[in-house]
């Protein structure tokens, strides 16, 4: 059994044992680097490493061996630490498939969530898949790290498979490329990796900010990229900067990458990232009935895709382990700790914090009563629903973790939750609520310049 075949087999060894999540988010970052006298040597990034290793370790073990049929022990370790004797054998049979890291089955184009960030990236990616070497070539995709970028190239690659099965798609990170690149040379297969590898119709090379001062890798990539390009292949190449900012490479291989579409997937907005959530909740069955907890964890995890579904997957086990619903209570509960500063996050415009006593002050005026009333246990709707904005307010502006709003208010934490909750969604079914809101966010940060300008 080849290398890679053994990989992909283990992959959905493991995904029915464990969970989908859980391989989408680790395994996805390891690749099979050798097989040697019964062992799997995986690499990958040392945080990826460590975490398999430290959690999953025995049980990918097991996975790997029902895999293979066989005694079999799985070793993570850095492409430094390989063993001299371990490398992919060039005695495979001829088709080296072992040059081609596998596709991920569940990135697909149906699976991609599209909004105002990534929607040109998601067409030039489609147009890709659907018309090799014609439409863009090569199509350059750059963004920051978790947006999206290799979602799409496994897409392409998928689609493909899937559409036109005779088309040879290989998809490669630039780090494996770089390392199967030594180990040919190393055993002296050089020509036997370039011909193979050049046979390709599509090549996907993710990450490409990895072949930097890697002077040799870069020279051949830059005969590999000329020969395919030249002969009518499609290229399709990610990274986490823009070609010109590529600047330890070489200037004729940045030119290669600017000549076809060069295009950017931002950070997902708030919008984007629920939608993703709600995307992976459907799909994967995640019991949450409350989609207002899944904007919270939106607004708490702003960074990257692969953070948010993190957040998500935390937050639903530790759920199902309490025998709780996922409610926005318990996701704050639960990210103050590993998001700490988005704790009391603003969530619709980046505007100045604002005091709590300041909107205390402007709602209390506003809807005629006095801060005593505002603050008193009287629970009539002409005091209890003044109050329930105000403490939205102070969740959405002043900066204040939840703690701090509800001693402000002299109430408990699930009292503001509630109450920040609710209003949200009197905003999104009551136009007149949204406006009366709306008008109290100006005055409030209107007075608080004007303190601003006086103090």
């Amino acid at each position: 059994m080849q290398i890679d075949q053994l990989w992909s087999k283990t992959d959905a060894v493991f995904r029915r044992d464990v969970s989908d999540d859980v391989a989408d988010i680790w395994l996805s970052q390891l690749a099979p680097a050798a097989l040697e006298d019964g062992v799997l040597y995986l690499t990958g990034t040392d945080r990826a490493r460590s975490w398999v290793e430290l959690r999953y370790g025995r049980v990918l073990n097991r996975c790997a061996a029902r895999a293979a049929g066989t005694e079999l022990r799985v070793v993570l370790v850095s492409e430094d630490e390989l063993p001299a004797k371990a490398r992919i054998s060039a005695s495979e049979p001829a088709s080296k498939e072992w040059h081609t890291s596998p596709l991920n089955p569940r990135y697909s184009f149906d699976q991609f969530v599209i909004g105002g960030s990534n929607h040109i990236g998601h067409a030039a990616a489609l147009a890709v898949a659907e018309q090799p070497a014609q439409a863009f070539n090569p199509l350059f995709v750059y963004g920051a790290p978790g947006v999206g970028k290799t979602h799409l190239l496994h897409a392409i690659g998928n689609y493909l498979r899937q559409q036109a099965p005779e088309i040879q798609v290989r998809y490669l990170t630039a780090e494996n490329f770089a390392a199967i690149f030594r180990s040919v040379l190393r055993d002296n297969t050089i020509q036997d990796f370039k011909e193979d590898l050049r046979r390709s119709d599509v090549l996907l090379i993710d990450d490409v900010q990895f072949l930097q001062n890697k002077v040799k890798t870069e020279e051949e990539f830059f005969h590999t990229f000329n020969h395919l390009h030249e002969a009518g292949r499609q290229l399709v190449i990610t990274c986490d900067r823009t070609p010109r900012q590529l600047d330890q490479l070489a200037d004729r291989l940045r030119e290669r990458f600017e000549s076809g579409l060069v295009v950017e997937i931002e950070k997902p907005d708030d919008r984007l990232r629920s939608a993703i959530l709600r995307k992976r909740v459907r799909v994967d069955n995640i019991p949450v009935d409350d989609d207002l907890a899944l904007d919270r964890i939106a607004e708490r995890v702003p960074a990257n895709v692969r953070s948010l579904e993190g957040a998500l997957i935390r937050v639903s086990a530790f759920a199902s382990m309490r025998g709780e619903p996922v409610t926005t209570e318990l996701v704050d509960e639960l990210l103050d700790s590993l998001h700490p500063h988005t704790a009391g996050v603003k969530t619709e415009h980046h505007t100045p914090e604002v005091p709590i006593p300041h909107i205390q002050t402007a709602v209390a005026e506003h809807f005629e009563l006095s801060i005593e009333e505002l603050l008193s246990k009287d629970r009539s709707r002409r005091v209890a629903g003044p109050r329930q904005i105000a403490m939205y307010l102070a969740c959405e502006h002043s900066g204040q973790s939840l703690p701090a709003i509800a001693a402000a208010f002299g109430r408990d934490h699930s009292t503001v939750v509630h109450a920040r909750d609710k209003v949200r969604t009197d905003r999104r079914n009551n136009p007149a609520a949204a406006d009366a809101v709306d008008s109290l966010k100006a005055v409030i940060h209107g007075s608080q310049r004007t303190a601003d300008k006086t103090a």
